[in-house]
């Protein structure tokens, strides 16, 4: 009744892989946060010119907000689904 669960060597070294593309994906998310506060800026900035937003900073926002949603579901495990660039761009609603 007690089964001892050892793990194979071949779960470690897939653990490791995960750990270097958790990694990857760490730096893919600090860089799209960047690239999304500039986004914000300049829509800040055109909503200040224009009044109203710019349809195309919307969608493309909108889509890095998913993209790091999904970085977000990988870094904690809670899906196994790799995100861009190992899979398509989130498409926006």
């Amino acid at each position: 009744m007690n089964e001892e669960t050892t793990a194979s060597p071949e779960n470690k070294r897939n653990i490791w892989i995960r750990g270097l593309f958790m990694l990857l994906m760490f730096l893919a998310f600090h860089v799209t946060a960047t690239v999304l506060c500039i986004v914000a800026v300049i829509q800040f900035v055109m909503m200040l010119l224009s009044e109203e937003p710019n349809e195309r900073l919307v969608l493309f926002g909108r889509s890095l907000g998913q993209y790091l949603r999904q970085i977000a579901d990988f870094e904690t495990f809670a899906t196994e689904e790799m995100p861009f660039p190992f899979s398509d761009w989130p498409s926006t609603y």
